[in-house]
Parts: structure tokens; sequence; C-alpha cells
């Protein structure tokens, strides 16, 4: 019976629009919206160019790229509180436990995903027009440019599956943002949280709203996906 009920009182709490419930979420929006832009800025230039300039220890740097994609959260968060905490070298900045800090150790993760996947796009995508784009002398920025026109879809593709994995967050958040109540507290540390200490109708509701978001995500990435076959077929007749 109490599982059922603690269900209902989850959709109560969804249905009413429940303070802290839109709070956490929001926040959660703002941090992981937030680490994503900054990653991309990051992962999507340095992508191209690992797409399509040749230069020494290029293959070397692939392979890391690679490996980070491995790169387990909790060690991101004890490195980047490390570097924050008061004995630490950016210490000074007082950015421990705040969005801020969280948002850093969101980027770590995230840039290695979109860095990685965007190289393999567009060096697919380099392969296909290289020979058509020297002719044109279409060269540099202009081509990097191209490429990124061209393979648009994809790449999007590649945003929305980084920011899954941004709000899915928690190993890391927690311990640089340290869940503190109206500052720090995003869904997956609530979650974690409110579990602990038998909550459950809190935690079922953010639960809820996650596998919404994450269920978005999902059907963006199938309909971009979608959308590009069709175009694909277009241009081919």
């Amino acid at each position: 019976m109490e599982f059922w009920s603690s269900f209902a009182l989850a959709y109560d709490l969804i249905r009413a629009l429940d303070a802290d419930l839109i709070e956490v979420v929001l926040l959660s929006l703002r941090v992981s919206m937030s680490a994503l832009l900054i990653s991309a800025l990051i992962g999507l230039p340095l992508g191209a160019i690992l797409a399509t300039q040749a230069f020494f220890m290029k293959r070397a740097l692939v392979v890391i790229v690679n490996a980070l994609l491995a790169l387990p959260p909790v060690v991101v968060g004890l490195v980047v509180y490390m570097m924050l905490s008061n004995s630490g070298p950016l210490g000074w900045l007082q950015l421990l436990y705040t969005p801020t800090a969280m948002i850093v150790a969101q980027v770590i993760l995230v840039t290695p995903i979109i860095t990685a996947l965007s190289r393999q796009i567009l060096e697919e995508s380099n392969h296909t027009y290289h020979e058509q784009l020297l002719s044109l002398g279409v060269v540099g920025l202009d081509k990097m440019l191209t490429l990124f026109f061209e393979a648009r879809y994809a790449l999007l593709t590649v945003m929305l599956a980084a920011f899954g994995r941004a709000i899915s967050e928690v190993g890391a958040v927690i311990i640089v943002g340290g869940n503190i109540n109206h500052v720090t507290r995003v869904m997956t540390t609530t979650i974690a949280l409110e579990t602990s200490k038998g909550d459950l109708a809190l935690a079922l509701a953010l639960g809820i709203i996650l596998l919404g978001i994450a269920l978005v995500v999902n059907i963006g990435v199938a309909s971009i996906k979608q959308f590009e076959g069709r175009q694909d077929h277009v241009y081919a007749a």
C-alpha cells in the first residue's frame, strides 16, 4: 500500500508544481545547459581540428580523448574538489559548493564526449567531401564551417546525448556541490538524499521528471536521425 501511495504523492507534487520540486528541476537544467554550452564551445572546434588537420602527436591526442570517455565521475569530482578547496590552487575563487563548481565538473565529463563523437562524424564528412571542397578552394576555417553545416543533424544528436549525460550525473556534482538545500541541490543528488531519508514521494517525483527529460532527449535523437535519413534520401534522388 505504501508503494502505491508514494506514487500518488509524487503525482500530487508534480501536478501542484511544488516549489521545492521546481527549484531543483530548474537548477538542474541551468547547470547542465551551461555545461553543455561550454563543452560545445570547446569540444566542437577541437573535434573539427582533429578531424581535418594533420599535426604532430595527433594520433596520441585522439587516443587520449577517446580514453577520457571512460573518465570516472567520482574521480573528476575529487580532482575538482581538490582544485577548488581552500588549500587548492583555485581556492581563492571560493567556488566550491556552488553551482559553478558543478558546471566545471560536468564540463570536464561532457567535453570528451562531444570532442570524440564530433571528431568521428566530421572525419567521415571530411572523407566524403574532401576532394570536392579542395576543387572549390574551400580550406581552413571555411572548410570546417562547411563540414559543420553538412553534419549539423548528426552533431545535434551528439549535443542531445551529451546533455543527457550531464543532467544524469550524480557522483561528481555531489562532491563539488555538497548537495546544499536551495543552493546546489539538483535532481540526481536530491533523489539520492531523499531516498536515503525515506522520502520516496519527492524522490519518485524527481525520478519521473528525470525519466521524462531522458525520454524527450531520446525522442529528439530519434527524430533527428529520421529527418537526416529523409534528407539524405532526397539529396540522393
